[in-house]
């Protein structure tokens, strides 16, 4: 077994991130020492692989979560996909890098650019995203945002962050407060309008993602302040409890 510091110097995964895959249940440690340290085994390291592999191909951890539980998930596909990145990813590189000792044994610039050329690496990560990208929510996520243009993309997004900008403003007051629990309605129907039909049960899953650290905490809580992330929260499981 490893400890948390051996599997991120590994991997190359923060133990931050790591932690915060256990509290998701994303990816769940081994076991525990009496004192509380983590412990990795084959099967989670084995595990971490799959999930670095929907990483690279721009997945949700969410729907990374909801991939890895299907009963049918087929593990050697996901590394032969994983191996296949890897080597396209490896000829993009030693390609730049045959250019750069041309440019600097010559001393003159090329007019080519083939060098710079990701479109196969691109084109092969699209085609295995959606290949996996069979969960309801994401089919849904793409059907709506299939004629987003980089600006209409950029705009949703800035929208969804007002809104927790919002609660930052309210996070002083309680998350029962009736303009606090409009906000958490306006949140709920935000996510349906633009992503994915926000049901009950996914907007309480989505508190406690927002609250549970990493990166979805540190996004909310520069938009709206420190505390912010966990006070959405509150105010989702108090929305959730009615």
């Amino acid at each position: 077994m490893m400890t948390v510091n051996e599997v991120s110097k590994l991997t190359g995964v923060s133990v931050r991130t790591l932690q915060y895959y256990d509290k998701i249940e994303l990816l769940k440690p081994m076991n525990y020492t009496e004192a509380g340290y983590r412990l990795y085994g084959e099967e989670q390291l084995e595990k971490l692989q799959q999930i670095l592999l929907f990483r690279e191909l721009e997945f949700p951890l969410k729907d990374i979560k909801e991939i890895l539980n299907r009963p049918n998930f087929d593990k050697e596909k996901a590394v032969k996909q994983q191996i296949t990145l890897l080597e396209l990813k490896k000829e993009h590189i030693e390609n730049l890098i045959r250019f750069a000792k041309t440019i600097s044994e010559r001393g003159e610039i090329r007019m080519d650019f083939s060098a710079f050329d990701s479109k196969k690496l691109e084109d092969y990560a699209k085609r295995a995203k959606e290949e996996w990208g069979t969960t309801e929510a994401y089919q849904e996520f793409s059907e709506k945002s299939k004629g987003w243009s980089k600006t209409d993309e950029k705009n949703v997004m800035s929208d969804f962050m007002k809104i927790f900008r919002e609660f930052g403003n309210l996070k002083e007051q309680e998350a029962s407060a009736p303009e606090v629990q409009d906000l958490v309605k306006d949140l709920q129907t935000y996510i349906t309008k633009h992503f994915y039909n926000c049901t009950d049960e996914i907007l309480l899953g989505l508190g406690k993602m927002y609250a549970a650290g990493g990166e979805f905490t540190e996004n909310i809580d520069k938009a709206g302040g420190e505390g912010t992330a966990v006070f959405t929260c509150r105010a989702i499981e108090e929305y959730c409890r009615k």
